[in-house]
């Protein structure tokens, strides 16, 4: 598939950018799913134009269907990979479908998801990660857990495959591609179908306990809920994330990599609604004169 730009992430950030590149007639992709938005499971109540408090999922629904009615593209999928090549960017989603385009916005959020179950942030750093390739050199030879159900999940356990000596895949509920998920099994993967309860161990990760009262031996484990983040994203796309895995931008919504263009939490706080779709007008805009400038 072909798009003058494509963004990535459908929250209000990415949908608002959506908008305002289709109205610029720029041929333009929503990649991601409304449920992984922050604001999908929250409430507004200090938005201009919204009296009380508003249910964020509807907003979300109503904002895609304005995308789409400017001509907006959605595919309800994950990205798996993103690069760059020449003067385009080739993306990735778990279906293995690919999309050739000539401008990207990051509008994916920044918040890594947390699992919120003992041992999580006791033992971050101590075998604990939220990414499987940020941190798989450390884990060779040994066990590991990879926790999630859907994309980044099956990606990392494949990846883990190549390092670890034994790789668990923890989910009750996959809805990743069976496309991805049979490539991991392929490579060895073990699923485990049940709920992580707790992760234990002293000085480094010991065990992982599921919530049905078996215990694996394992000296890493891996949360990887969700999509890409914003900082795997930039990486691939050789943009340097900072410190707090925000992406810089400049006052036009670009990023250090020409073409590359980002909006709403990924680029930092204040993170209100307010300020994503603020973003998103000029991301969206500046991204679609871009790609069609390339024309």
């Amino acid at each position: 598939m072909n798009a003058d730009v494509v963004i990535i992430g459908c929250g209000p950030a990415g949908l608002q950018a959506g908008i305002h590149s289709s109205r610029k007639k720029a041929d333009t992709v929503i990649i991601g799913k409304l449920q992984n938005s922050a604001l999908y499971n929250a409430h507004v109540e200090n938005y201009f134009g919204v009296p009380g408090k508003t249910d964020g999922s509807m907003l979300l629904k109503m904002g895609l269907e304005q995308a789409l009615s400017f001509g907006c593209r959605h595919i309800d999928l994950n990205v798996i990979r993103a690069v760059a090549e020449g003067d385009a960017f080739w993306i990735t989603v778990e279906s293995g479908e690919e999309i050739r385009c000539r401008s990207i916005v990051i509008a994916t959020g920044i918040s890594r998801m947390k699992l919120g179950i003992p041992g999580e942030k006791e033992l971050l750093g101590k075998g604990v990660s939220y990414c499987a390739e940020c941190d798989c050199n450390f884990f060779r030879g040994l066990k590991v857990a990879i926790i999630g159900g859907e994309s980044k999940a099956a990606v990392s356990a494949e990846l883990m495959t190549r390092y670890a000596s034994e790789v668990y895949w923890v989910s009750k509920d996959i809805s990743a591609d069976k496309m991805l998920v049979d490539r991991a099994v392929k490579e060895g993967v073990k699923i485990v179908s049940a709920v992580p309860a707790e992760i234990k161990g002293g000085k480094n990760v010991e065990s992982l306990l599921l919530e049905d009262g078996r215990e694996i031996s394992v000296d890493g484990v891996f949360i990887e809920l969700g999509g890409k983040s914003s900082s795997d994203l930039a990486m691939d796309l050789e943009i340097l994330p900072e410190a707090d895995d925000s992406i810089k931008i400049d006052n036009a919504g670009r990023t250090s990599v020409a073409g590359i263009f980002a909006c709403g939490d990924v680029t930092g706080g204040p993170y209100q609604m307010a300020k994503a779709v603020g973003e998103g007008v000029v991301s969206g805009l500046n991204a679609a004169d871009y790609a069609k400038g390339l024309k």
